[in-house]
């Protein structure tokens, strides 16, 4: 039956989903199906392609195709009665959006979102790209003319198009089997750290060019070259990127938090959106900066972002709370419009207060961004004296109350498990550093969401919204609250985060591992609705499951002592490293994974919890260097045998402290200021 006809196929179905990016399209008059079985029934009864088009809910060129082209009566039509329309939620299906944006890269396309493929019944894809105008502009046909196009190709061109779909096929499949081959030192870190230099910006930081992302993974692995060398280098491209982010335009200077990327080369002006991904990696880098340079300026985004993420991001469950995925670019059909101001409306709110905070936020007649003002305090990359720094803060509480009166942004809702992940371990670290319970209590109660409900039989599930959890997890998953759970038993000591960290794992290792090539595909061997299985490798925006369980399994080696994990890690790292050094600059996370693996610095305290304790964990938290470990000891536990510190324990019954390198542990040390020398000596 024709979708045109008003029958079974021709309505709407996403009012059914959860997903605010879904929902977002549930009034289009495209008959929209969601990815799933019956979208792809529908397509070979009909022998029709299918239209896939991905993307997510704080999307601005989404929103933008969409207005266009999918609230158009006259599209929407023609869409309908040429294929079976399908829309993702790129944050839901992260596996469905991987597969297809290597497609269009194999290609010869640059990806993106939204992406724009075209996909038999079958759903090989045979062409594709992303955003496309309404009409023909700037070289690029109009969106009426593609449908065209690519509808007829199919009808009138099968035999010539199936040579290419077994081409992307074959390329799909290759990447469930990287080259590997390769081994890794510890001098292969700091060759690829080196070479990562040249890419470095030395006016602004970040890397040159525009758009700028502040890619925190990236910098991590520069600030660890930076602890392992001492070289200077590697150290001022890391605080130089840090400085101008935090500064810049691309920082939210009211409500906290960075924007997902800058579009000019000196982070002035942002693509608004905020991502809870970009703020979970950077509050751990800020965190790691903090503690060999003691900037106010990291210590002040580091709380700022966290009282951000507490108080924008807060996803409820009964008693427990996760955070949402994202906020909006766009609100009132404008890009930017809650964010920025002109000088008129500040010298309204802050009076006689108004000329300190203009010289300081860069606020002028004229603006500095499309006529309106974007704040930031890029002329000055210190923050002033503290007395400076307390007029600015009451100014700024005036204007947050102003604009949290205005027409907020959309906040997409969902609650990842791979991102919470990240959140909750960046505030696991950060409460120790900064000495903030309250911030731990909050990492402990969005785990414990994620265990009531987002797990199911002992496997996670990848989304949760609107008080259903749903879609198959992805390693992503797995390796992301793993790394979480890891992170809370180091700050807290309880053994049931161990314990659900070896669970995971296990997990991972029963649904995504590759026997026959080794490492973890995406999906799970019986998520049975994808063309092709992708082991995700490459540091992207978010490091991969493959690069994040390398650190899992070296972390979970240390503290258990099981040559098991060690196993797994090594047999990840001989099927994943290129043979090429220069090729594993792309895999950056596993980089960080082998180092742990090869140098983790243990710092095993044994003896009565307490006080005196809690302050040789901070010590170690201070002082150790970014491979570090911190495993507690209570009077009635005792140590795997194969684990360096077996059979060490308390001295005189009061909390002793061993660090541990390798197969060798130092003597007992019960003064904590012995311990804090030992530990900077490293």
């Amino acid at each position: 039956m024709d979708q045109n006809s008003g029958g079974a196929t021709g309505r709407n179905r996403l009012a059914d989903e959860t997903s605010p990016y879904l929902l977002q399209h549930k009034d289009n008059p495209v008959h929209w199906w969601a990815w799933g079985e019956d979208a792809f029934a529908a397509a070979r009864a009909a022998d029709k392609p299918i239209l896939l088009s991905i993307g997510y809910a704080a999307c601005h060129w989404c929103h933008v195709m969409a207005h266009e082209s999918f609230e158009n009566e006259a599209t929407a039509a023609l869409m309908n009665e040429l294929f079976i329309n399908v829309k993702v939620d790129r944050e839901e299906r992260p596996d469905v959006d991987t597969i297809y944006q290597a497609a269009l890269g194999m290609m010869g396309e640059h990806g993106g979102w939204p992406l724009t493929m075209f996909l038999t019944p079958g759903g090989e894809p045979y062409w594709g790209g992303t955003y496309f105008p309404p009409a023909s502009l700037y070289g690029r046909p109009g969106f009426p003319d593609v449908l065209t196009s690519l509808a007829n190709a199919y009808g009138t061109q099968k035999d010539q198009l199936k040579s290419n779909i077994e081409a992307l096929k074959a390329g799909l499949d290759k990447m469930a089997r990287p080259d590997g081959g390769g081994t890794l030192t510890m001098e292969t870190l700091d060759t690829v750290a080196t070479s990562l230099l040249r890419a470095v910006d030395p006016m602004t930081g970040g890397t040159m060019g525009a758009p700028k992302f502040p890619q925190p993974g990236f910098f991590q692995f520069l600030w660890r070259a930076y602890r392992r060398t001492g070289s200077p280098l590697f150290r001022d491209a890391v605080t130089l990127t840090l400085d101008h982010i935090s500064q810049g335009g691309i920082y939210d200077h009211l409500g906290g938090g960075y924007a997902r990327y800058s579009t000019d080369d000196h982070w002035l002006a942002p693509h608004f959106e905020k991502m809870l991904y970009d703020n979970a990696l950077l509050i751990d880098l800020l965190t790691d900066a903090w503690l060999v340079t003691g900037s106010g300026l990291y210590e002040t985004r580091v709380r700022e972002t966290v009282e951000w993420a507490c108080r924008e991001m807060r996803a409820e469950a009964g008693v427990e709370a996760a955070f949402a995925s994202a906020y909006d670019a766009d609100s009132e059909g404008e890009e930017g419009k809650f964010y920025v101001w002109s000088e008129d409306e500040i010298d309204e709110v802050l009076g006689d207060a108004a000329l300190r905070f203009k010289a300081t936020y860069d606020v002028t007649p004229f603006g500095n961004w499309e006529g309106k003002t974007i704040l930031n305090r890029s002329a000055g990359l210190e923050l002033g004296d503290a007395a400076e720094e307390a007029v600015l803060a009451k100014a700024r509480e005036k204007l947050l109350a102003v604009r949290g009166a205005r027409v907020w942004p959309g906040r997409d809702d969902k609650v990842l498990a791979d991102w919470n992940g990240l959140m909750i371990a960046a505030l696991a670290r950060a409460a120790g550093v900064f000495s903030e319970p309250d911030w731990l209590a909050r990492a402990e109660s969005a785990f414990r969401f994620v265990q009531a409900e987002m797990s199911e039989g002992g496997r996670l599930r990848h989304s949760w919204c609107e008080g259903r959890a749903q879609h198959p997890a992805v390693i992503e998953d797995y390796a992301n609250m793993a790394r979480a759970a890891l992170a809370l038993f180091e700050a807290t000591g309880a053994e049931a985060y161990l314990g659900q960290a070896r669970d995971w794992v296990a997990a991972a290792d029963a649904h995504h591992w590759d026997a026959e090539h080794h490492g973890y595909f995406m999906n799970a061997a019986d998520t049975d609705d994808l063309i092709a299985r992708p082991k995700p490798i490459h540091d992207n925006a978010t490091p991969p499951g493959n690069g994040t369980m390398t650190d899992v399994l070296a972390r979970l080696h240390h503290l258990t002592g099981e040559a098991a994990y060690r196993e797994r890690a090594d047999q990840l790292l001989t099927a994943l490293t290129p043979a090429e050094p220069e090729k594993a600059v792309h895999q950056l996370s596993m980089l960080m994974g082998f180092e742990v693996l090869q140098s983790a610095v243990q710092v095993v305290i044994a003896g009565p919890a307490g006080d005196a304790a809690d302050a040789m964990a901070a010590a170690a938290l201070r002082g150790a260097p970014t491979t570090r470990l911190i495993l507690r000891v209570g009077p009635e536990d005792a140590l795997p045998a194969d684990h360096p510190a077996a059979g060490k324990g308390a001295v005189d019954g009061r909390p002793t402290a061993y660090v541990c390198v390798g197969t060798r542990c130092t003597l007992p040390m019960t003064d904590l200021g012995e311990l804090e020398e030992h530990l900077r000596g490293l």
